[in-house]
Parts: structure tokens; C-alpha cells; sequence
């Protein structure tokens, strides 16, 4: 099943529950009351009720709040649908104001309260019914063919994926493109192209993903006509991948395939950003205020120095001073309230100063030192065309200065592409679990690297890696 595919049944069963949410809401709230003359009936309530269908297709539709577009992520999920729901309450509110008879708080409070647990159960729910066909093997068993960053982005994407009931078996991989060490030689099986489908058929392959440099490549397309008619998918990854910084859209003109690339987002600086970054700022900034001041006054009476700065390359590539608490990054043998402070990121709240000076947004990319960037590709590069972040996607994701600014950039690339209020709300609430989380588990703290998500997405079921592919006979043979 695709996820546009998904969105309409768990939006019904949204709507569903609103109708079964303000009932169990009107309940709580006023008791069994049916008469329209007395107040707090059923029927008062009608009106609300309609609108709150309303604003829920709408913010279902433009917000893809089924839990599924983005991969699914919990904290992402229960994030969006808090801010979904707690903005919904507002306009209900707004809507409500104007009537002679005052909607009750206590009665919206109900209803927030069964809207946000009722719509994180719908998708849980649909969640476990996707993994429930997966355990029951009631999936497309699918082989993607190539190796590298690529393929492994791609494999953790579909793992990441439950609701396209697929599931990666293999890879085959041509003889002249390096593994990068993924495979043993005990697990590679060398074979030329005449012979793949002998090794798929016994394994039920039903589809295969071309992802490699050049799938135009004769064997390549010998391969996929070959799985075609023998009832195998044959789905293709475009290149050059790198251009994704841009929605596209598939053209059919008269059979021929023409892949649009459409207009880049907008990379300035919008007005809503800046809005954000003042006002969330300044009260971010009286918060972390006395934490910052006993954790400087600490590090001053340890070290001498409370605060440090790192030079830091800002929006096209502007340098700019980063401040920051006076802690080395991932040392080994810190004092534990060293550890403590940047488990907690607390090291990091003087940063604050820079979104009040505009130098950096709350959210965005991480800065990165001159030295990095001074070897970005064109297409890392685009990370430099909105200023850099506290927070960001990549970093909630689990990704920290000490991994690759590749794979920073994908998920960075995939913030500019949707970017807004909404986002940039989710990501901060994103963040703020995070750190809960860190808080939970302080008695189990290591300082080692964090797991990235690409490496997570590696813990797909993988029965054989097919390695293989030699160069194909000739025509002749």
C-alpha cells in the first residue's frame, strides 16, 4: 500500500472520532442533556462540530498528519498531533467566542484531552496491523540492486516504511561497485546477469529497486526486461539523487517519462522565522538564564573560563563566533557534571544569543567549521542557504557533529523542502522530548557516538545478501 493510499483511511477514522470525541466530551462535561433549550445540550453543539470536521480535513490534508508520510517516528508523530490538536482548540475557541451562550473550557479540555489520545491510537493501531502482516510474511519481498550510501538510505527508508508492506531480501550488487565492506565473502554469491533469476526465483523476489550511478547501463536494462517478464516489479531510484532539493512530478508525454524538477523552496529568510526565532528566544533566553549562570559559574571556578566560542559558518557561508559553555566536545575522562551538561545540551544554550542576533534560527541546520565546509560538494553546499539552527532534523534523528556531513545533509535537504511554523513548532517539542529522554536515563549515561538512522534502518531483516551481478554474456553467446 503507498502512503498517499493510507492517508484516506486513517482521515475517516480521524473524522470518526471527532463525532465519538465531543459526545464522550458533551458527557463528561454536562451529563445526558438533550433538550436544545437548556444549556449544554447535544444539539448546541452541533455547529462546533461541523466546524471541527472542517479544520481537521484541512489539517489533515496540508499538514500529512497520518503518521506514516515522514517514516514513522514517535516522538514526530505525538508532537505534530499535539500542536495539530492545541492549535484546532484556538480556532474552536475563536469560533466560539462570538456566540451568546460561552462554549466551556472544561468541556474543550475534555475534548483536546480524547482528540489527541483518540488520534495517537488510530495510528498506533494501524501501525500494528501493518506490523502484523509483516510478521505474518504478507509482503512484497523486494531486492535492491546496487550498494553504497544509496542503497542503504533506500533499505532504511522502506524499513522505516511498514504501510508499504515491503521488505528488503537482498541486494544485488554489479561486480565492478565496491560493497564498502558491507558483505563477507561467505555471504556474496557471484553470478552473471543470465543467471539473477535462478537465485530470485527460489527466494519469491516479487519486485526489484534499481539504484545505481548509471541504470541506463545495457546489463542493467537487460536485467530489469528480463525480471519484467517474469512477473518481477521492476521500480528505478532517479538520478542524479543529489538534485532532490526540489518537489518533482512525472510527466508522461506520449509514453516518454519526463521527470520535472520544480522550483526550488524559498531558502531566505522567511517573516514567520524570524518571528519565531524573537519570540521564542526571549522566553527560551529568561529560562535558561539561571541554568546557564550556575553551569558558567561552576565551569569558571573548575576551569577558569566560563563561556568559549568556535568559529562556524553561517548563512552562505558567513563566518561567525558560536558560543557555547566552556566544555570539550566528547572528551574522554570528563568530570561527571561535564558529561551531565552536555548530555543535556546544556553547553549549548548560550547559542540562544546568536538566534537574538540573527546569526542563527532555533531551528535549521547545524553550523559546521570552515574547515568542513571548505570540502562540501555543490550539493552539501545547499545547506548553507538558510541560516544554521540549534536544533534541526538531522539532530533529532540522533545525528551529531562527530557524523558525516552527508548524511546531516538528507535530512537537512528534507527540513527545507518542508519547512514551516508547524515544523519548526514540532521540531523544538521534538527536541524537548529528546532531552527528557536523556534526563531518564542519566544513571545508564555513556559517552559514546550516538546511533545514527541510518544505521538504525539497518537492522532490517536481511535473509542473503546477493552480491553479485557479474557482466552479462553477449548477445552472441
Amino acid at each position: 500500500m503507498k502512503t498517499q493510499t493510507i492517508r484516506r483511511p486513517i482521515l475517516a477514522a480521524d473524522l470518526v472520532w471527532v463525532v465519538s470525541a465531543m459526545g464522550f466530551a458533551h458527557l463528561l462535561r454536562y451529563g445526558w442533556v438533550w433538550n436544545a433549550y437548556v444549556q449544554g445540550s447535544v444539539l448546541n453543539s452541533a455547529p462546533l462540530l461541523i466546524v471541527t470536521l472542517g479544520l481537521w480535513f484541512l489539517l489533515s490534508s496540508m499538514l500529512k498528519l497520518d503518521g506514516f508520510g515522514g517514516g514513522w517516528y514517535s516522538p514526530a508523530i505525538l508532537t505534530q498531533l499535539f500542536v495539530a490538536t492545541s492549535g484546532l482548540m484556538l480556532a474552536l475557541q475563536v469560533v466560539a467566542y462570538p456566540r451568546h451562550e460561552p462554549v466551556s473550557r472544561l468541556f474543550l479540555f475534555y475534548f483536546w484531552i480524547l482528540l489527541f489520545v483518540g488520534f495517537t491510537l488510530i495510528r498506533l493501531a494501524f501501525r500494528h496491523h501493518f506490523k502484523a502482516l509483516h510478521r505474518s510474511g504478507a509482503v512484497r519481498r523486494v531486492v535492491i540492486v546496487g550498494s553504497g550510501p544509496l542503497a542503504r538510505e533506500l533499505a532504511s527508508k522502506v524499513h522505516r516504511h511498514p504501510e508499504m508492506l515491503c521488505r528488503i531480501v537482498g541486494f544485488l550488487c554489479p561486480a565492478d561497485v565496491a560493497t564498502d565492506g558491507q558483505s563477507s565473502a561467505a555471504d556474496m554469491i557471484s553470478t552473471r546477469t543470465l543467471g539473477v533469476l535462478d537465485i530470485l526465483r527460489p527466494r519469491n523476489v516479487n519486485e526489484i529497486i534499481i539504484a545505481l550511478p548509471k541504470p541506463g547501463h545495457p546489463e542493467v536494462l537487460e536485467l530489469a526486461a528480463r525480471c519484467r517478464s517474469q512477473g518481477i516489479a521492476v521500480s528505478l531510484v532517479p538520478h542524479p539523487y543529489e538534485l532532490y532539493l526540489s518537489k518533482t512530478q512525472l510527466l508522461n508525454l506520449d509514453g516518454l517519462p519526463i521527470l520535472q524538477w520544480q522550483d526550488e523552496p524559498s531558502c531566505g529568510d522567511p517573516v514567520w522565522q524570524r518571528v519565531l526565532d524573537l519570540a521564542m528566544g526571549v522566553i527560551l533566553t529568561l529560562l535558561a538564564t539561571p541554568v546557564v549562570f550556575v553551569a558558567a559559574a561552576l565551569l569558571r571556578y573548575r576551569k577558569g573560563l566560563a563561556f568559549c566560542r568556535e568559529l562556524r559558518c553561517g548563512k552562505g557561508g558567513n563566518p561567525f563566533w558560536m558560543y557555547r559553555l566552556n566544555s570539550e566536545r566528547y572528551a574522554l575522562n570528563l568530570p561527571r557534571y561535564e558529561r551531565l551538561l552536555q548530555q543535556l545540551s546544556v553547553t549549548e544554550l548560550p547559542q540562544l544569543w546568536n538566534v537574538l542576533r540573527g546569526e542563527m534560527s532555533l531551528v535549521g541546520p547545524r553550523p559546521e567549521s570552515p574547515e568542513k565546509v571548505k570540502h562540501y560538494s555543490d550539493w552539501q553546499s545547499q545547506r548553507l542557504k538558510v541560516k544554521p539552527g540549534m536544533t534541526g532534523l538531522a539532530q533529532v534523528h540522533g545525528l551529531r557533529d562527530q557524523h558525516s556531513s552527508e548524511d546531516k545533509t538528507r535530512f537537512d535537504l528534507q527540513y527545507l523542502l518542508e519547512r514551516s511554523p508547524f515544523i519548526d513548532v514540532s521540531l523544538l517539542l521534538q527536541t524537548l522530548w529528546t532531552l527528557t529522554m536523556r534526563l531518564l536515563q542519566l544513571p545508564r549515561v555513556r559517552l559514546v557516538p550516538e546511533q545514527t538512522a541510518v544505521e538504525r534502518g539497518r537492522e532490517f531483516p536481511i535473509e542473503e545478501r546477493l552480491s553479485s551481478a557479474h557482466s552479462a554474456q553477449s548477445s552472441a553467446d
